[in-house]
């Protein structure tokens, strides 16, 4: 039999004593090389390197037993699949160590049934900035040295907005006798003696709140907002926001519907450019009027109105609208749409954001029908992150605008 053992950045001292055991009677060992030191006076086998897996195997094609060493799990993005390739699933057994997620998580003493991960090793960087848009709770990232590490996950994570959103923690050794966790501020500098045997783990948190004169007027990041634990990242991202706040024409002074509102972003960022609005936002998810309640405190503005309800009924007793922002509606759209196209004032703006072209088929009609002059159009966005000594562009959801102008008198 090949053993194949699993250890952690400790080894093989840190192996347990019949794991141990396995090592000393080993008539030939496999292990990475940064282990090869360690490993000096534990055997008197052959010591060979497993940091080519491909050469590995042609090594262990003709071996009648050996203990090959690998790191955590070695079934868990190890080298244990290709093992299996290679040699087949009769002549190996698996002896796995707590993997780094488990470790990482264990120093945090953080719960972590519901936390994702991603791996970097030879993946392009957008797969984890695909990932920070659907806010995880608590993200483990397997970070790739060769492309960047700790130094590309802090990259990516300010390139998505969401610096405010979470702590950074880093781990480097983890079950050796000098390993180290630590929490990373935004600007901290990263350690000089950066281990590369490390990896990142995202918690989500509460961003701090900023003085709401020290924010910017238009375009606040995506990690300034509360967001629902539950459902974290359902809010319009700030390129589509600030897009959809130009299409709304905002005056100085009327009555703004913000149907939909999920945590209130535009409402309350169209609040700011134009303090004279009255601002009457709905959203039916329970727990919401206090969330944007929440977050209108953060930027210092004030609501006339948030409701929670279903749209149309919850329509009654609002005044009647110069401008609307249709967020939501469902299945309920078309009789939505209508029921705002009958209370819109003479001159009125409908500005709805779409994710796709039945949505624009159904509801485009709707404005021609009556009357409003209707404009379409389709709006993409990518974020930049470093990558290596250029530039990666990471491609958001595009977003389809339909709007609808209502004749003046």
């Amino acid at each position: 039999m090949i053993e194949v053992i699993g250890t952690d950045a400790g080894a093989p001292a840190s192996l347990p004593l019949d794991k141990q055991q396995l090592l000393r009677q080993a008539p030939l060992v496999a292990a990475p090389r940064r282990l090869h030191d360690a490993l000096q006076g534990w055997s008197s086998a052959p010591l060979i390197a497993s940091d080519q897996p491909e050469a590995l195997i042609d090594q262990l094609q003709g071996a009648e037993a050996a203990v090959v060493l690998a790191s955590g799990d070695p079934l868990w993005f190890g080298i244990g699949r290709l093992l299996i390739q290679g040699l087949g699933v009769e002549r190996l057994r698996f002896h796995p160590s707590p993997c780094s997620l488990q470790l990482a998580f264990s120093r945090l003493a953080r719960p972590w049934q519901n936390a994702s991960w991603i791996s970097l090793h030879g993946r392009d960087p957008g797969v984890l900035a695909s990932r920070l848009q659907q806010r995880p709770e608590a993200l483990a990232v397997l970070t790739d040295p060769s492309r960047g590490g700790v130094a590309e996950v802090r990259e990516l994570l300010r390139a998505s907005g969401l610096e405010q959103a979470y702590g950074l923690w880093l781990c480097e050794r983890l079950g050796h006798p000098e390993e180290r966790v630590q929490r990373l501020a935004p600007a901290a500098a990263l350690p000089a003696d950066l281990d590369p045997l490390h990896l990142v783990v995202l918690l989500a948190e509460q961003p701090d709140p900023q003085p709401p004169e020290s924010l910017p007027l238009l375009g606040l990041a995506d990690g300034a907002y509360l967001q629902h634990p539950d459902r974290p990242g359902l809010m319009t991202k700030r390129e589509v926001r600030i897009q959809l706040l130009a299409d709304l024409d905002l005056p100085a002074s009327g009555v703004l519907w913000d149907l939909g509102a999920g945590v209130g972003s535009i409402g309350l960022e169209a609040l700011r450019l134009r303090p004279g609005l009255s601002l009457w936002a709905l959203e039916q998810r329970g727990g919401s009027a206090a969330l944007i309640r929440a977050n209108a405190e953060r930027l210092g503005v004030t609501p006339a109105g948030v409701i929670e309800g279903r749209a149309p009924e919850a329509l009654a007793d609002l005044p009647d609208p110069d401008r609307v922002l249709i967020g939501g509606g469902g299945r309920d759209r078309v009789a939505l749409l209508e029921a705002v196209l009958a209370r819109l004032n003479p001159g009125g703006r409908v500005v709805i954001p779409l994710a796709t072209v039945e949505a624009l088929a159904d509801l485009r009609p709707v404005l021609e029908r009556a009357g409003l002059v209707v404009g379409i159009a389709q709006h993409q966005a990518w974020r930049g992150s470093a990558l290596a000594d250029g530039t990666r562009l990471a491609p958001l959801n595009p977003v389809l605008i339909l709007r609808g102008q209502k004749q003046s008198g």
